[in-house]
């Protein structure tokens, strides 16, 4: 751990960051674009407003409609990159208000194309869904036919839209530029501290007395901001609601879903089974933290501690690769050479910069390729994090080979399961890498605390938190700080029981995340990661034929609902099924650790 301020983004290695070029050349053609595009928009608007009559000429509309939203995914894609990695560049965010304003106006000249589809009757849309080439986005579109607005109502909630979604430009704005986290002391030495710092160092520390000082800094800064976060998350939910009730749905998580294919029974069984049935395997891992660290309380600060910080292997950006290709090799050659391709021509963004938003993510504009988001810190688990991000940039690449633009993007609900397969296969791979005990006692506690815990523990807990939060807005209530503190609260109280101590600054944990401008967002982690789960064992133990079904699946893309996509992967989403059994597993893997700690500190 190093107590030295990260670089500024100008003096990072260039072989280190992302190149972009494949999108844009350079920031004036990405203005020369958005002229065009609005110019095209208009032109579009011209020639087809009114005429969406015949389904051959919806045919033909739908493929112009189509190059204008590939070349709007492309400059969306371009803004969010720039910005991303340094968030104080003035170049950057001038770029991103540039599109955002733009996109409200070409969007607004679009809006007409789905109000006059679904003018049409039900024998022309059947015929129109039986012989397009665009089937299940009309099929989709047709389910929204109840909830469609007037014409002129959508174009001007379009035309909206850069307004609408100011609420998470907005919270970016006051995490990555505005909260103040000053450094602070620790056995005579600073440390500076920001987000970056704090999640990607400071939080699994092993120095308890360290992880308290951090985390009390960390929520004193993020407190002072509460408020002003609360106003701006509030200002997005009561937008929701609003439009909820425009187009007439039962609540706002009606609403939200309705873009998922997913039912409300699905939804709510993810949060349900997993708060009722994963709570106590967490607590029986929390408990067991405790007791390797020899912590007399365990606190909130403590539970992303690892089994054992000082075992973990230290890993090169270029020694990466080895596990990586042996992890995802099961593939085959056509995956691996995508991988190959992202490290050799530099779709991955490694740098650790100031001004570099938090996490990890990946893009993947149509026209172009995938692009991958991580700050690389050089511990061996973030081979993990980069195995999950190159999963959806696998996935992507294969839909968007076999799939058109509309057709290629499978439903939220089902985008994480390819990024947290991969995880699975990496843990697959360590496990035959070494018999170690320490080795193998590392590796579970990985997939446990960081595969596990984050988008089965962390994400489901956001998740169960939104839900409360949708019925209070359901409700009539407006929220404030102290309210959003309080179910945030009440959510891991009721997860974690006594096993931990809720430490001052655990109810602001909701300030940290910005899935909550996303839509229903958080709970698909756990699920995509339980057909992950069942994915990763069934290609363990089948081999080639379950891996050319998950090939399938993901070069199907969108051109089916999520029920149907994990279907080809012989995996049954509609029942409790798979859930079940990827909370019996994690099961086994907590008591498998605490197996391998009695047998490395002797216990019998």
């Amino acid at each position: 751990m190093s107590n030295k301020a990260l670089p500024f983004r100008n003096d990072v290695p260039i072989n280190e960051t992302w190149d972009t070029t494949d999108l844009f050349s350079s920031d004036q053609q990405f203005y020369e674009t958005i002229k065009e595009a609005l110019a095209q928009a208009q032109d579009f608007h011209k020639n087809y407003s009114g005429y969406l009559t015949d389904i051959e000429i919806v045919e033909s509309a739908l493929d112009e409609y189509v190059k204008i939203l590939i070349s709007l995914d492309k400059m969306a894609n371009f803004a969010e990159l720039r910005l991303s990695v340094n968030t104080t560049d003035a170049t950057a965010q001038t770029l991103s208000a540039k599109f955002s304003t733009s996109y409200g106006k070409i969007a607004s000249e679009l809006a007409f194309v789905e109000s006059e589809i679904l003018e049409l009757n039900n024998n022309q849309l059947d015929q129109l869904i039986a012989t397009s080439k665009y089937p299940h986005y009309l099929t989709k579109l047709k389910d929204k036919h109840q909830y469609q607005l007037a014409p002129e109502v959508e174009r001007t909630l379009a035309s909206l839209s850069p307004t609408l979604d100011g609420a998470y430009e907005l919270y970016g704005i006051t995490k990555m530029l505005d909260i103040d986290f000053q450094s602070f002391e620790h056995n005579g030495q600073s440390y500076p501290l920001d987000y970056a710092t704090f999640e990607n160092e400071y939080e699994d520390n092993p120095d308890p007395t360290f992880r308290a000082k951090s985390f009390k800094h960390f929520s004193e800064a993020l407190k002072k901001y509460q408020h002003t976060t609360a106003a701006t998350y509030n200002m997005k939910v009561q937008q929701e609601k609003i439009e909820a009730d425009l187009r007439g749905y039962d609540s706002v998580i009606d609403y939200l879903l309705q873009d998922q294919e997913v039912t409300r029974e699905m939804f709510d069984r993810q949060i349900d089974v997993i708060m009722s049935d994963l709570a106590p395997i967490m607590q029986k891992y929390a408990k067991l933290i405790q007791r390797v660290h020899d912590l007399e309380v365990m606190k909130f600060e403590d539970l992303k501690v690892s089994i054992d910080p000082e075992f973990e292997p230290e890993i090169s950006i270029e020694d990466s690769k080895d596990y990586i290709y042996g992890a995802l090799n099961v593939l085959g050659q056509d995956y691996l050479t995508m991988v190959e391709t992202a490290y050799r021509d530099r779709w991955i963004d490694f740098a650790q910069n100031k001004g570099k938003e938090t996490g990890a993510y990946c893009a993947s504009p149509y026209a172009s390729h995938s692009y991958v988001f991580i700050s690389w810190t050089g511990k061996m688990a973030e081979t993990f994090v980069l195995a999950h991000e190159l999963g959806h940039a696998g996935h992507f690449t294969l839909a968007q080979q076999q799939q058109n633009y509309l057709e290629s993007e499978a439903s939220m609900y089902f985008v994480e399961a390819p990024s947290t397969m991969n995880e699975m296969l990496m843990a697959n791979y360590l496990f035959d890498h070494s018999d170690d005990p320490k080795f193998k006692r590392w590796v579970i506690g990985s997939i446990i605390s960081r595969t596990y815990y984050h988008n089965m523990v962390t994400h489901l807990l956001e998740a169960a938190y939104q839900r409360e939060v949708y019925n209070r807005v359901d409700a009539g209530e407006s929220l404030t700080a102290p309210q959003l503190n309080e179910i945030m609260r009440a959510v891991y109280s009721q997860f974690f029981g006594d096993s931990v101590k809720l430490t001052e600054g655990t109810e602001l944990t909701w300030m940290r995340q910005p899935h909550y401008y996303m839509g229903l967002y958080s709970y698909t982690y756990s699920a995509g990661l339980t057909i992950g789960t069942v994915m990763s064992q069934r290609i363990k133990n089948e081999g080639q034929v379950a891996v050319n079904q998950w090939l399938d699946t993901l070069s199907a893309g969108g051109n089916m609902s999520p029920a149907e996509l994990a279907n080809i992967a012989g995996i049954d989403i509609t029942t409790d099924q798979p859930l079940k059994s990827t909370i019996q597993y994690i099961g086994k893997l907590v008591n498998e650790l605490e197996q391998l700690t009695n047998e490395i500190e002797g216990i019998k």
